[in-house]
């Protein structure tokens, strides 16, 4: 497997060889220039994953000219290396998509740790990953309850408003349980008519009605060993639910016109975005098959609720979806992300996306601006943009576009560090660990 190639443009004060001699310990291909000139023909000749660049080159000015021609040309990682910066060359460097900025001396592990996350491709994720976007804190631990369903036997029911993930959470139970080698079958209630789900679940013999030409297994028995995903359970008629809590409880199925049974090997996941209580308390939903589902819960936050994982998502999704297009993106201008603030996103994740997608239709330049949105989000938010964010909207507008810098955060809020953290603990904001400052860049 060929190594990932590291563009290094050391300038005049970096200590490169020593940087060099651990990169290439670490198995990375490193391509070493002294000039910004020749760092951008590399960057041509050579297209290396990665480029870590010198701010005395030689000097401030001329590192923003170098980053400015890269990011023209090229959506490369860039991380800008600095022994004496200042708040506005900072501001600068965010301002022109680079990825990260660090202080010389840099642990070599804070800057590897780094590299590793900007180097991993789009779409892919490591094996003990869910898959799931976002280190709000809700999504923290919304990960950390399927880590932990995932390995035992138990059934699980996923609730959550349409459009927040609850497939993608079922498909990621499914990869990390000891069933992950076997099939995952999904079945949506909603799309099968209530005629032929019967069939659909259980499989049908010859001859058993009308139609009934040939003999089909179903869905049940096709993910013997394996997984079966409930999606929209809570559209389950009444009869289909009997049938179904029979073959759940005595784990066996028996086809439409056939005489023998078969025994079931399955772990049963199942998600909804109704309130099954309310459907149990008003007798539409049998409260037998609703125990036997609820086994383990896991709930899924509207996106309105996670705000802060908006840009994140958003550099995911246009990662994700830029290439189709024949575009790449370093992310949002601020007055988009001040109106992707504002919006309450009643399509939740799954909008976001499709907004996403159609803003790279008409995109230009290096990040989204706000001539870009689609006319009806603009309309949409637009009667909101004079009104004042809320508290908390306003807390993470300034933590984000200044790249949860909380010193500069405070600044831009008129608050004391000490008022600003009190009011990230009021309203329950942690600093990320880990998150992609290219995601958001500033606008003056």
């Amino acid at each position: 497997m060929e190594k990932p190639s590291i563009l290094i443009i050391q300038g005049n004060r970096l200590d490169a060889p020593p940087l060099r001699t651990v990169l290439e310990q670490q198995g990375f291909l490193v391509l070493l220039t002294r000039d910004g000139a020749n760092g951008l023909a590399l960057l041509r000749e050579r297209s290396p994953r990665l480029v870590l660049m010198d701010a005395a080159l030689p000097d401030h000015s001329g590192a923003l000219e170098v980053a400015r021609q890269i990011r023209k040309h090229s959506a490369v990682p860039l991380i800008m290396l600095v022994r004496e910066g200042t708040e506005a060359f900072a501001t600068a460097c965010l301002r022109l998509g680079v990825a990260d900025y660090f202080s010389l001396p840099v642990p070599e592990r804070d800057l590897l740790s780094r590299m590793t996350h900007l180097l991993r491709p789009a779409g892919r994720t490591p094996p003990e990953s869910t898959g799931l976007i976002g280190a709000s804190p809700a999504m923290l631990a919304v990960r950390a309850s399927i880590h932990q369903v995932a390995k035992s036997p138990c059934n699980v029911l996923i609730t959550g408003e349409s459009g927040t993930g609850k497939e993608l959470v079922a498909r990621s139970i499914h990869r990390l349980s000891p069933r992950q080698r076997n099939p995952f079958v999904c079945i949506n209630c909603a799309a099968i008519p209530d005629t032929l789900l019967e069939s659909e679940l259980f499989g049908v013999e010859r001859g058993a009605f009308t139609g009934a030409y040939m003999r089909r297994e179903g869905r049940l028995k096709a993910g013997q060993g394996g997984t079966i995903f409930f999606d929209e359970i809570g559209d389950l008629s009444a009869y289909t639910q009997a049938k179904l809590l029979r073959a759940i409880e005595d784990k066996e199925v028996q086809p439409l016109g056939g005489q023998q049974t078969t025994r079931l090997d399955i772990r049963v996941v199942s998600a909804t975005h109704q309130l099954l209580e309310e459907l149990v308390a008003a007798g539409r939903f049998r409260q037998d098959l609703y125990f036997r589902l609820k086994v383990a819960r896991i709930h899924l936050p509207p996106l309105r609720d996670r705000k802060e994982d908006i840009p994140t998502l958003v550099g995911h999704f246009l990662a994700d979806l830029g290439p189709a297009y024949g575009k790449q993106l370093a992310g949002v201008s601020s007055a988009v992300l001040q109106a992707l603030l504002r919006y309450d996103w009643p399509g939740n994740i799954r909008e976001l996306r499709n907004l996403c997608e159609a803003t790279l239709v008409h995109a230009t330049g290096p990040r989204i601006e706000w001539s870009h949105l689609p006319e009806d989000f603009r309309k949409a938010v637009g009667s909101a943009i004079d009104e004042p964010l809320e508290e908390r909207d306003r807390l993470l507008s300034a933590l984000l576009s200044t790249n949860w810098n909380k010193s500069r955060a405070a600044q831009r809020l008129n608050w004391s560090r000490w008022t600003l953290y009190r009011k990230m603990h009021k309203h329950h904001i942690h600093t990320p660990e880990d998150r992609p400052v290219s995601s958001v860049t500033e606008q003056s």
